[in-house]
Formats: structure tokens, sequence, C-alpha cells
């Protein structure tokens, strides 16, 4: 089977795009296939276009919205590495930054000169992302001077508005309806966390209450193989109290979501780029996708935990007000490879708290437009 696709590099992550309409119908054969071409289940994706990381095993489907609100359609999945399940469950936002680019590059939006505006529906989160990037000749402009930590070089500034976001996954801003609370975990002990659901589900710990000091290293979390898997297992029981999954059915079924992030108050730490003063950031966080520490953070994990610095009371809410007083819009967060900057704005409306504005800038590149080649056995056997 031959089959269209594009690879783009969306802010930190590396997806590969499919138009809707060269998948299969069935939901069962297209993600065998889906699979197929990204050489899963194999540690090392070596039979496909996946790349062995989390980050580089994402895949997005786009197509004309389902819905009078937007423009187009956009569905992301987590596809396992070791394991032949795709993630459905929640969005990814740096994946988010190249649909835009991507749906002009096969003429499902018109181009605008000099910004092209579209609004994205994605259909994991039901939530529209609106998003404005840089056109000239009728064409994406990647090239620019603006720069994102966890990307060498630079690239042209692409905003990104996450709209009403909070509850994209539970319906709940707060899915327990608390803004911390004692969670008692079968190893770990128990902790006080802060559960919050804006563009993606989270779940808050303080890093020192698994011994970390917020300045550890790519390679020091990474090898640290005991501090991940007591992330495993609070994510895990948080997935069931989240009502995302059964906390031992978690790490198979839902090893997306919810996310685990370990937050710790500005200090200087060491980047592959340099050093990040404390200075720099209101917060320090460490974060997991797919059982493995991320190596910067993700754009919907800026998100929520934005939300959560402006939420009184919460876990992140704590450091955030120490560090920053004066409570500005910008949230800037600190993780390994440099700091990202999240704008947010809440209101209360009705007693229940608003995410009127969750926005940010992300870069993107188109890397590859093609074909992937999968075997026919794969749809015969599907």
């Amino acid at each position: 089977m031959k089959i269209p696709c594009s690879i783009y590099r969306g802010g930190t992550s590396k997806p590969v795009f499919f138009l809707d309409k060269d998948l299969p119908r069935d939901s069962k054969k297209r993600d065998r296939v889906v699979l197929a071409s990204f050489g899963s289940p194999d540690l090392r994706q070596i039979d496909g276009l996946g790349g062995a990381d989390p980050l580089t095993s994402k895949v997005a489907y786009i197509g004309p919205s389902s819905i009078p609100d937007a423009e187009i359609d956009y569905t992301f999945g987590y596809v396992g590495i070791t394991s032949a399940v795709i993630d459905y469950t929640g969005n990814c936002g740096n994946t988010s930054a190249a649909v835009g680019p991507y749906a002009l590059l096969h003429g499902l939006i018109k181009p605008k000169e000099p910004i092209t505006k579209v609004r994205i529906h994605n259909t994991n989160t039901k939530k529209i992302i609106v998003a404005e990037f840089p056109v000239r000749d009728g064409e994406f402009v990647s090239e620019g001077d603006f720069s994102i930590d966890g990307v060498p070089g630079t690239g042209s500034k692409i905003l990104l508005d996450f709209i009403n976001s909070g509850g994209a996954v539970t319906g709940k801003l707060l899915p327990t309806g608390k803004v911390k609370e004692e969670v008692r975990f079968p190893t770990v002990g128990t902790l006080t966390v802060s559960m919050v659901d804006a563009a993606n589900p989270f779940v808050f710990v303080n890093g020192s209450d698994l011994g970390l000091k917020g300045t550890e290293t790519l390679e020091t979390i990474a090898g640290n193989e005991v501090l991940l898997k007591k992330c495993e297992e609070i994510r895990s029981v948080v997935a069931e109290i989240m009502g995302i999954a059964k906390k031992d059915e978690a790490t198979q079924k839902s090893p997306g979501v919810p996310k685990i992030a370990l937050v710790s108050p500005p200090t200087s730490y060491a980047t592959p780029k340099g050093t990040v003063e404390a200075s720099q950031v209101d917060v320090v966080a460490r974060m997991t996708a797919l059982q493995k520490l991320h190596k910067a953070y993700a754009v919907t994990g800026a998100v929520c935990l934005g939300a959560a610095a402006k939420i009184d009371g919460t876990i992140v809410n704590e450091i955030y007000r120490r560090a920053r007083p004066d409570n500005p819009p910008a949230v800037r967060i600190g993780h390994p490879t440099g700091t990202i900057q999240v704008e947010m704005e809440i209101a209360k409306r009705n007693g229940e708290i608003e995410l009127t504005k969750a926005a940010l800038a992300r870069t993107a590149r188109l890397l590859m437009d093609g074909f992937v080649y999968v075997p026919d056995r794969i749809l015969l056997s599907a």
C-alpha cells in the first residue's frame, strides 16, 4: 500500500500527518495501517517512520471540519512504540502548530497574506484551537527569527490560542472539584496533589515529595527508573480518579493521559544550551510522556500548568504566587532544555472558573511530503 503522508517538525515534536480520506474508514484497520507505517510495536521502530521516542511517535489525521465553528478537523494520536496501541484520549499542542500549514499545503484552507488564521477543531478534546501563521505567495513561510527552546535554529512564529480549553478530557477544569487533595498511592504513600484538566489532564506533584530539586538534567531523570515507576504509579491511580481508565489498565489503555508534572520553585539549572537562571522562570517543571521524561515541555502541558498557576490554592499556584506576587498574565516554565511561556487569563462566571485565554507561540517546518509504504498483509489481516 502506498499512502500519502507528510512529516513535520511541529514545536518540539515530529508527527506524521495523514489526510483522513487516505486511510481506511474502519478505525481498527486504520490503526493497524498506522502502526505498521510507524514500525510499531518495536523498540527501535526500525521498519517504519517512528523515531523510537515519545516526541517522534505521534500521528495526526486532518480533514474538513465536521462542525460549523471550525474549518478543519484534527485528530491526534500517541502511537505506541513497544505496544500495538494508539492513544487518542488527549491532544498534542506541539503537533497543533503544524496543523494549519499542513491544511494549507493540501488545499483544505485558503491562504490569506500576510497572516492566515484558521480555526481547528481538535476531535480528541472537542475544543477549538485558533492558529495564526505567516503566508507568502500562497504558501506557509517557515523561515523566521523566532526561536523556541528544544529546537535548533529559528523559524517563523506560529501563534496558538486554545479556546475555552478547560475540561478537555474529563469535562471539568478541576476534575474532582478540589484545587489540591491528599491521595494515597500503593507504594509511594500519601501525597498532596493537584488535578487540573486544561488542554490535557494533568496531576501536579511537588518535586521535593519525590526527592527532586528541580535542577535535575535529562540524563539524571531519564536514568532514574525508580522515579519513573513512581510517576507511572501516581499517573495510573489518578487516571482512575479522573474516570479515564482503571489504575491497573492505565499504562496499556491510556498511556498518554493523564500526564504527570513534578513542579519546583524557581531555581538556576543547566541545560544543553546553557544555564537557565532562577529569575527567568516562575516554575520549574519536569513531565513524563508515555512513561519517559519529556525532553522539553508539552504545549498542552504549558496550558494546563498555566491554568493551575492562576487557580488559587493549587500546588502550582502556591509556587507561582511566591515567585510572581504581581500575578502577570505570563507564566514562565523552566524545563529540561530551556523555558516556555504561556499567556493565561481566567475569569469566574456563575461561580465557575473559565479559561478566557491560553496562548503561546511555536514554530514548525515541513520535513517530508510523499508516501509511506505498508505491506498489503497488514490490511488483509485486519
